[in-house]
């Protein structure tokens, strides 16, 4: 057995993250009680029931469900969690990671292979989520799946969402694909080699070694990785492109410019001086848009359709560049060459609602108030600092809340 050192970085993926989109403060009720949750569940049966679960599937699925508080918590207060990208990447592309990656590619090439022929996926795109979610299938997550979901069903915050995903999860166990002994993954209900959530399983998952069942549990990840795959190809992967690439922005760039909202053919960015940092000339791979996610004293990166497409498995552009750049290094390119101002820390969950507060009292709407740095609070961030005569990158740091206090 290969013992890892790097482990997941992606605690949950395939439809758990939330954007950018307008929100409101909600108050968390006080977090539950087993009696609360037992007779949560003596409700919940009867709605299973009438979404056509057959009892005998209750009865073996619900049995051991028992409340865990410690996932509401964690549910409650992941928000609170950050980290600037380069730290993110320190982890998610280390040289263990990467290193434990061809060894797995080594080991399951002819498996990859197939599932790139079969779908158009580059398999190093594949194992690079493989690698992100599960440690490459060393740490699937030991969590009972049942348990998991119907605590956070229970739970107020995000009961319908997860109330569905439970419903979902019991129709994966009466269609025989695995019982809710095997069933497990992490707190948040995403399962196996590359954290599907139960919905995602019935929309994408696939039965690659025509066992018959759509496993993505077990050890053998041929299921897993191949439903991966399906999962991008469905949401329009193009073959033979890349996700991205590391770039070089000429001296007196327009920063306002630095946005996914932006899209140039490639003739146009390298007409703006925009070139390759390894060298030579840009790919055309269609409309692709420059990329800050450190600001602008950080790398730069043009981007390309596929970027988006793996935004479908997980929204946070950090996780994007990270399956992006280990699928690189997993094929032998270089390292990211430019700096980033490691000198910089990341704003608290609090600091970044009082950045979206300042912005909307300011003039700068953000379109809400939820700790999310999206796409709508970074076009405010732009506005702020162009009105300001700061370059307009975007960058949410301490600098620009304090120059907003």
């Amino acid at each position: 057995m290969v013992v890892l050192l790097a482990q997941p970085v992606a605690a949950q993926s395939l439809n758990t993250s939330e954007g950018d989109a307008p929100a409101e403060r909600t108050q968390m009720k006080p977090i539950g009680s087993e009696q609360g949750f037992a007779d949560w569940l003596a409700g919940f049966r009867p709605r299973a029931v009438a979404a056509g679960i057959a009892p005998d599937v209750l009865d073996r699925a619900l049995a051991q469900a028992r409340f865990d508080p410690k996932i509401v918590e964690r549910d409650r207060n992941q928000s609170e969690f950050t980290k600037t990208i380069w730290d993110y990447l320190d982890t998610a592309v280390s040289e263990d990671r990467i290193r434990h990656g061809q060894r797995a590619l080594a080991q399951h090439g002819a498996l990859l292979s197939r599932i790139e022929a079969d779908y158009g996926v580059d398999r190093h795109v594949v194992a690079a989520i493989w690698g992100l979610e599960s440690a490459y299938g060393s740490f699937r997550g030991d969590i009972p799946t049942i348990g998991a979901l119907a605590t956070l069903a229970y739970d107020a915050r995000r009961a319908a969402f997860f109330e569905a995903e439970l419903m979902a999860a019991l129709k994966i166990i009466g269609n025989g694909d695995v019982t809710p002994q095997a069933m497990r993954g992490s707190w948040a209900g995403a399962m196996g080699h590359t954290q599907f959530m139960p919905s995602s399983w019935w929309a994408h998952a696939v039965d690659f070694d025509g066992d018959g069942r759509r496993d993505v549990w077990s050890d053998d990840p041929a299921d897993a990785l191949a439903s991966a795959a399906a999962y991008l190809r469905h949401w329009g992967w193009t073959s033979g492109a890349p996700w991205g690439l590391e770039v070089r922005l000429p001296d007196g760039f327009d920063y306002d410019q630095t946005t996914e909202r932006v899209k140039k053919p490639v003739a146009e960015w390298q007409a703006l001086g925009v070139v390759p940092m390894a060298g030579g000339v840009l790919p055309d791979h269609g409309l692709a848009s420059v990329l800050l996610p450190g600001g602008a004293r950080g790398a730069a990166f043009l981007i390309f359709s596929n970027f988006q497409v793996i935004e479908r498995y997980n929204t946070a552009d950090a996780y994007v560049i990270a399956v992006g750049h280990l699928a690189d290094r997993l094929r032998g390119g270089p390292a990211i060459a430019a700096s980033w101002p490691r000198e910089l820390r990341a704003l608290s969950l609090a600091e970044r609602m009082e950045l979206q507060e300042r912005l909307g009292a300011a003039g700068f709407d953000p379109q809400g108030v939820d700790g999310r740095i999206g796409p709508n609070t970074i076009a405010a961030v732009k506005a702020f600092q162009r009105a300001g005569g700061m370059v307009p990158d975007g960058y949410a740091s301490l600098e620009i809340l304090q120059a907003l206090r």
